[in-house]
């Protein structure tokens, strides 16, 4: 038998057993140390993403019973087509659910192959193909793989929130290229040549853009790609999971086709937007055989591969037809009439800045000339922040402030929202406007 003694032993923090004198064993009093809860440094300097904060917060208060619009997340509002949702369906009765390759199913990355040959003139074999589980595993895994503690990653603002965390998760440091509205926030060339270094290892681009809907024409990134191609280290990460969600008379154009950039792009794309399938969570990433090698090795320790039935629904939505088909037309066609609809209401406000989309589903406004303006019950708007806070209290809308997207002066706000929702949101934003006491040079 054994007993506890009254006083701890002295070697305490380990379990210990003495032999008494009546020849039973007396267990030591094991003595609690003080754990350890620092966390990594790395994770430490990450930041929480804004847009996911002010989702959950707007959840929250209806949840309470408030009636909040929300307008922060990316999140189409379209079901996934019913075609695509049926292949998961039977994918499940077929017995579809084991695992797959950690790379994703041959008859999955063959049809990749397929559509980047056919949509945007870029030849690559299934080897070179990596399917995960959504875009954003994809760039977390690519910067992980080609960038290392010290390396640069070159990021024009605004940008994604995520991209600067996944360069520091890397040990990288995030370059912030600022860019202009009156330039509809396209990165100047000689803006991007003043900032390259013998350190920088990564240029990310997004094109649609998040937030700004912003689409590079053919011409600029050929301007870019002449820069680039001048830095032997520079690579260039190139995230196109908007690229069907576009609007006349923009053209996509993939970074990887211009001459001389297909051995140093990683293209980045997916399912969530333009097929509605934010929740399947299934993306993938096109690039040389090395990279592609690279960022298999991290998955297969990290998530192994992407869910079967997701991919056998993924294969079903490349099927559907050139870009989509008329599935994602119909969607994209939704799309343009609401951001027209917004485009016409924010120009009713004085002093809004806006550059009109020609992608994606997103408008990031300037408001900064409201600055400085009083607010009866609320008190001053200091920035793009307190602007969304005081629109979720006085106009109980939730929209992202474009700190966030490192350019304080705007704020994003998503339209992947039904009209007559964006109707009501646009009709309690007035009246919440209406409230601010102006400065001079917006009055």
């Amino acid at each position: 038998s054994f007993t506890l003694p009254t006083k701890p032993s002295p070697g305490a923090g380990s379990l210990s057993f003495s032999k008494a004198s009546t020849g039973r064993f007396r267990m030591a009093a094991v003595r609690a140390e003080a754990v350890d809860t620092s966390i990594s440094p790395r994770v430490s300097a990450l930041r929480p993403s804004k847009t996911m904060a002010i989702t959950d917060m707007a959840s929250a208060l209806r949840q309470a019973g408030v009636p909040v619009i929300g307008l922060a997340a990316g999140e189409p509002d379209f079901d996934t087509p019913a075609v695509i949702a049926e292949a998961g369906i039977n994918a499940i009765r077929d017995g579809s659910t084991r695992y797959t390759p950690n790379a994703g199913t041959m008859e999955l990355r063959k049809a990749i192959c397929n559509k980047l040959q056919e949509e945007n003139g870029l030849t690559y074999s299934p080897d070179q193909v990596l399917v995960s589980n959504g875009a954003k595993q994809c760039i977390t895994q690519a910067v992980l793989a080609v960038c290392s503690p010290g390396d640069e990653v070159l990021i024009p603002a605004p940008f994604w929130v995520s991209y600067p965390e996944m360069a520091r998760l890397a040990g990288a440091t995030p370059v912030i290229l600022p860019t202009s509205i009156s330039d509809n926030f396209l990165l100047k060339p000689e803006s991007l040549a003043s900032v390259i270094t013998e350190k920088s290892r990564l240029l990310i681009l997004c094109s649609p853009s998040n937030p700004t809907g912003s689409v590079y024409p053919k011409e600029l990134l050929e301007e870019i790609a002449a820069i680039v191609k001048k830095y032997p280290r520079l690579l260039v990460l190139s995230d196109e999971i908007y690229e069907h969600i576009i609007y006349h008379p923009a053209k996509h154009t993939s970074f990887a086709a211009l001459p001389g950039m297909y051995d140093r792009t990683l293209t980045v794309n997916g399912f969530s937007k333009a097929f509605a399938m934010t929740g399947w969570r299934l993306g993938y990433l096109a690039a040389p055989k090395h990279f592609v090698s690279a960022c298999g090795k991290i998955q297969s320790q990290y998530t192994s591969g992407a869910s079967s039935i997701s991919q056998k629904a993924g294969l079903a939505a490349l099927n559907l037809g050139y870009a989509g088909g008329e599935a994602v037309s119909t969607m994209v066609k939704a799309f343009q009439e609401r951001r027209d609809y917004l485009v016409r209401s924010f120009r009713e406000l004085p002093g809004v800045k806006i550059s009109e989309p020609q992608g994606a589903f997103y408008l990031f406004l300037d408001f900064s000339s409201y600055y400085g303006s009083e607010v009866e019950g609320f008190g001053t708007i200091k920035d793009s922040e307190t602007l969304c806070m005081f629109l979720l209290e006085k106009a109980q809308v939730a929209l992202v402030p474009g700190d966030a997207f490192g350019d304080d002066k705007g704020v994003r706000i998503s339209y992947a929202a039904a009209l007559s929702t964006l109707q009501s949101a646009m009709e309690k934003i007035k009246d919440a406007m209406s409230l601010l006491k102006a400065p001079a040079a917006v009055q």
